[in-house]
């Protein structure tokens, strides 16, 4: 059995260990988050749908502040105790907001706090898990394991709002954020276990001081770099068509359902079929089409597809066609193109690993959030509606899909570059 096993998720020897603490890590971070999403969205809704544009604008700001600090953090921290404090301070957050819920305090504007923290939160917190997956992992077993790793997260993201939706009804959407809590609690265990793992079996996790420097250098090797820039234009794009799809659906559940609680059971309802889609994608297609289609396709293959249903969303622009394209769009983009992106910082140095890529999954990202809220609300105040703005979008995918071909045939030729170094403190090589 443990020979199938192998053969069947494609390892090697002693890689069950960490690959199943990872799947664990990941599980219950994912199923944490999205016991908290449907309650986010709901709660972007109490704040106000009109006020959308502000709320992501303000989560775009607070990332702005917090990266200096994230910095500073991974100059002095080592990697275990960085781990540590992140999650920590998280669940210390959630359990602020549970007593701000419960005691009804300013209720719209703690809506809207909510909403921007677990922005910022979901961001900061799976991007470190995917920079210490890059570093428990080198840039070639990342290519075997990194599909099955994810299905862990799409489990925990199938169970999260499957609590949601069971519970919210009985319990209220507020009293749900301390299931939230042990599972991230459990997370972290499972985290600091796998780092542990990776140093007995001799991969060199770094350590304290091994990033110093100044607290922006992620951002300025995002701009010195060709590789990065490109990678973080892809994230804009994403971030952009996403956002346009969010606007509506806020708008749609809103006017269909006036119940709170029914409205965040709808939230994870959607949740849980992006997510069930997603599971069955990544354990029975990720690895392997990944490595049929090659790099460039996979990454190509998403975005093509979201051009396509633009364009029937264009020709149909109704509610059916509305949450099938998203639930199918979500899916892609989690069991393929987001897998396929991670790999991508396989080939970076250590330091961009952790400065560089949380510049580009947190700060890049809510740019493309924030810029598109506003050039949704600015289209929608000149009369042009859900069909014009789903032609609009045609051309962004097909964008996107012009770099996503660029960036894997980069990745291609920097992993098959012998003299690469996983440890340089520079990339000259990009330049």
């Amino acid at each position: 059995m443990t020979t199938r096993l192998y053969r069947l998720l494609q390892l090697e020897p002693g890689e069950l260990g960490p690959v199943a603490g990872s799947f664990a890590y990941f599980f219950c971070l994912l199923a944490g988050y999205f016991v908290l999403r449907p309650v986010r969205d709901e709660m972007g809704i109490q704040g106000g749908v009109g006020d959308l544009a502000w709320v992501f604008t303000a989560t775009f700001l607070v990332m702005l502040a917090i990266v200096p600090v994230f910095g500073w953090a991974v100059a002095r921290f080592a990697r275990r105790r960085l781990v540590a404090v992140s999650y920590g301070v998280s669940i210390g957050v959630i359990i602020l907001f549970f007593g701000l819920m419960r005691a009804d305090i300013a209720p719209a504007w703690v809506a809207r706090a909510f909403f921007v923290w677990v922005s910022v939160f979901n961001l900061f917190v799976v991007s470190l898990f995917w920079s210490v997956m890059n570093d428990v992992f080198d840039r070639f077993q990342s290519l075997r394991l990194f599909g099955v790793i994810s299905a862990g997260g799409s489990l925990g993201a199938i169970v999260g709002p499957a609590i949601t939706a069971g519970l919210a009804d009985t319990l209220g959407p507020v009293n749900l954020l301390p299931i939230s809590v042990i599972l991230l609690v459990a997370a972290t265990a499972f985290a600091l276990a796998v780092m542990s793992s990776a140093t007995a079996t001799g991969r060199d996790m770094p350590g304290n001081g091994t990033s110093q420097g100044n607290v922006w250098a992620g951002a300025m090797h995002v701009f010195r770099s060709p590789y990065l820039l490109a990678i973080c234009v892809f994230i804009v794009m994403y971030a952009s068509l996403s956002t346009f799809l969010y606007f509506e659906q806020a708008h749609i559940v809103k006017n269909a359902f006036a119940s709170s609680a029914q409205r965040t059971q709808v939230f994870a309802g959607m949740d849980l079929a992006t997510n069930t889609l997603t599971l069955l994608l990544q354990f029975f297609a990720t690895a392997r089409l990944v490595l049929w289609l090659g790099l460039p396709v996979a990454l190509a293959l998403i975005p093509l597809a979201v051009a396509a249903g633009f364009g029937l969303l264009g020709l149909a622009p109704t509610l059916v066609v509305l949450v099938v394209f998203q639930v199918v769009r979500r899916a892609g983009n989690y069991a393929l193109t987001k897998p396929s992106r991670e790999m991508l910082f396989g080939v970076v140095s250590r330091e961009d690993k952790y400065k560089a890529k949380n510049f580009i999954d947190t700060v890049v990202y809510r740019f493309g959030d924030a810029a598109s809220g506003w050039l949704y609300t600015g289209l929608g105040a000149i009369g042009l509606g859900l069909a014009g703005l789903a032609f609009a979008a045609i051309p962004l995918a097909l964008i996107w899909a012009v770099f996503g071909i660029w960036l894997g045939r980069t990745r291609q030729r920097r992993a098959a570059d012998t003299t690469f170094d996983d440890s340089a403190e520079q990339q000259g090589a990009d330049t």
